[in-house]
């Protein structure tokens, strides 16, 4: 079993590999051992498993990138959207080390007599094309360096920084080198790196730059964008073997995925393995369930609203969807909602016994409160790090939704693309009627004034519903503001909840025991035990909630004020970086 840190990472390769600062001026130090790695297949494996550190970690993990979104409400505001707390002085991600361990391979490898040195040759430059990926998406332009560097090499430590469009060329032809080297099609533990896991990060990576560069258009790189989306469905073509996980029922399929200790390998394509044995956790439990620990991510109203009826049809288009109370609204949804939420009969286990477990507003900020990548199993789970479910990185559901939002982005869809992709992701949802085949030819207005009016595409804006209730929780979505330019969402999309007809008590789960009480002022009595108290109080403080219409509405969290301005769609270059190096430059508005 793979874990996070490769063990067999031993003594003989950190003496090849210089592994501290983050400046370029440090180079590996070549060894009398150099023959023992690169002169044996068994010695380039073990350098290759290095690269391997450079996936998510598995603490924080994919699951809580999406908390700084439009799409979530979560405790406090991250140091991005804080109003002054992101500057050249306090910006990071600025290190090397990776990839001079990779040129330092690379440049070995190919001078070794091993003839399945292309294997791992081709494991390197998938490795360099993350690494210049991650790169260009926080930086913009960065230096190109494609081999390892000298001491004295001023020229190429003290050099401008290269175009981030011709960097993003020679990514792609990294990628398109490791699709083409990479022996390995398949992996029964679905964690290494294989040809297919190659492929899926292509197609998302080509994604991001087509999208980059149709709608940022001050760059003027429109015309370029169509190529790359080309890129996307031609390679999506390429990936076989893998199909929707369909489970043992159409309400539990979706969240076994990511409550699985191994990961299934009809649908995932790329896992970290976690492993009570080698005491390799994650922290899922903790920072989605936990009041001290995490940012406590809830879904939003507003996003909640986009999960579509069981039959297909939008829920926005029910009479009277604004009022709806939260144990009705979730009624013939989208069973994707039941299994990443809390909702009508979910349990949880309580030493042993299984309870009913409503939204705790001890917990959630909104009230829809997550379960996908959490165990049901409160101990130790809430109170400890000890997640072992697998880490999933890649999955086909990805896939094919990059496949879909490139095909609409080309007018290209087809009924049979559309059956495929879309259609196949909501007939695993329960989902029924003319949506599962048909294209679609009318916006829905909900989903254009989602985005705050930037698709009017009717089949582009189904995608993006689709991509959105699928991956939520799995780290894409600020990336996905980004590359639509819709970074001014990060600010203005409301924290909102469910929806409450007054003050009082409620039952959200049906069972006939209230759950929450909203009241204003003195707290009052009620004699239902562990009923949860929210104060809605009128009230401008951080860390408050609130009914929208002050006694009656929407709940309504406020984290603290969130700032958005678009020098912000790059980070800036770190100061101390630019001291050593006055020649990077800075970038826009920083």
């Amino acid at each position: 079993m793979r874990t996070r840190k490769i063990l067999g990472y031993t003594i003989v390769l950190f003496a090849l590999v210089s592994a501290n600062g983050c400046s370029l001026d440090e180079t590996p130090v070549d060894t009398a051992t150099n023959e023992a790695v690169f002169g044996s297949e068994s010695g380039l494996e073990l350098y290759a498993n290095s690269f391997y550190d450079m996936l998510p970690g598995t603490d924080v993990g994919v699951f809580q990138g999406d908390d700084n979104s439009d799409l979530v409400a979560r405790n406090g505001v991250d140091n991005y959207l804080a109003p002054g707390a992101l500057s050249p002085i306090t910006s990071s991600g600025w290190s090397w080390t990776d990839l001079r361990n990779i040129n330092y391979f690379i440049e070995n490898a190919e001078k070794s007599t091993v003839a399945t040195k292309g294997h791992y040759l081709g494991i390197a430059h998938f490795f360099r094309a993350l690494f210049y990926f991650e790169k260009v998406q926080r930086f913009g332009d960065v230096p190109w360096i494609d081999k390892p560097i000298d001491v004295n090499d001023d020229a190429t430590l003290y050099a401008p920084r290269d175009n981030r469009f011709d960097v993003m060329d020679k990514v792609l032809a990294d990628l398109n080198y490791a699709i083409e080297n990479i022996t390995l099609t398949s992996d029964p533990s679905c964690t290494r790196i294989t040809k297919n896991v190659a492929r899926a990060y292509k197609t998302r990576i080509c994604l991001f730059e087509a999208s980059f560069r149709k709608y940022h258009t001050d760059y003027n790189k429109q015309a370029t964008a169509a190529a790359w989306f080309e890129e996307v469905v031609k390679e999506a073509n390429e990936i076989k073997g893998f199909s929707l996980h369909a489970g043992a029922a159409p309400d539990r399929g979706y969240r076994e995925l990511f409550i699985a200790k191994s990961p299934f390998t009809d649908e995932t394509i790329l896992a970290v393995a976690l492993s009570s044995n080698l005491q390799v956790f994650s922290s899922a439990n903790r920072r989605f369930i936990s009041p001290t620990y995490g940012n406590r991510p809830s879904l939003t109203r507003r996003f909640v609203n986009t999960y579509l009826n069981l039959d297909g049809t939008p829920f926005t288009s029910n009479a009277g969807y604004q009022t709806t109370p939260f144990v009705d609204e979730v009624k013939n949804r989208d069973l994707r909602l039941k299994q990443t939420i809390r909702l009508g009969d979910y349990q949880r286990t309580e030493n042993g016994r299984p309870v009913a477990a409503p939204p705790n507003f001890n917990q959630t900020y909104t009230g829809y409160q997550p379960i996908k990548w959490c165990y049901d199993e409160r101990y130790p789970y809430d109170d400890e790090s000890r997640n072992d479910n697998a880490h999933i990185i890649m999955r086909f559901a990805e896939v094919l939704l990059n496949k879909a939002e490139a095909l609409a982005e080309l007018n290209t869809m087809t009924a049979g693309e559309w059956t495929a992709t879309i259609g196949a992701l909501r007939k695993r949802a329960g989902i029924t009627g003319p949506t599962l085949t048909t294209v679609p030819t009318v916006a829905d207005p909900y989903m254009v004034n989602f985005f705050a009016g930037k698709f009017t595409n009717p089949v582009l804006l189904e995608v993006l519903r689709e991509r959105g209730v699928e991956l939520i929780f799995e780290g894409l979505r600020p990336d996905d503001l980004r590359r639509w330019k819709l970074g001014g969402l990060f600010q203005t999309a409301p924290m909102n909840g469910m929806y409450v007809p007054a003050l009082g008590e409620y039952d959200l789960n049906a069972d006939g025991i209230n759950d929450v009480y909203f009241y204003q002022g003195t707290k009052p009595p009620s004699t239902t035990p562990g009923i949860a108290f929210v104060d809605v109080s009128p009230s401008t403080a951080v860390g408050r909630i609130q009914l929208s219409n002050g006694t009656s509405g929407e709940v309504m969290w406020n984290p603290g004020p969130r700032q958005w301005t678009d020098n912000k769609y790059l980070y800036p270059i770190p100061e101390a970086v630019k001291t050593r190096n006055p020649a990077l430059g800075q970038n826009p508005g920083w």
